[in-house]
């Protein structure tokens, strides 16, 4: 699947919550139906972001880990 960002979030090297809440702040500048990349290294994000995104009904496109960084494709709410 090849999931086209709107924004990007470069969380790598924080640690929880601030993965979250930067996920947060970028998702506040989107439209209902743009997509937020998300990049952790924290291993906390893999229960975080999908966890997040449900809370505020949005969807999570896709996710996975490549070379240590952890990926979350999130799709804002309509």
């Amino acid at each position: 699947m090849d999931v086209i960002e709107d924004r990007l979030v470069d969380a790598r090297d924080l640690m929880c919550p601030m993965p979250v809440m930067a996920a947060t702040k970028a998702m506040r500048g989107l439209r209902p139906g743009q997509v937020v990349k998300v990049l952790a290294t924290d291993r906390g994000s893999l229960g975080d972001i999908p966890a997040w995104a449900e809370a505020n009904d949005d969807e999570v496109l896709e996710s996975g880990e490549e070379d240590g960084v952890f990926y979350f494709y999130v799709r804002k709410a309509e």
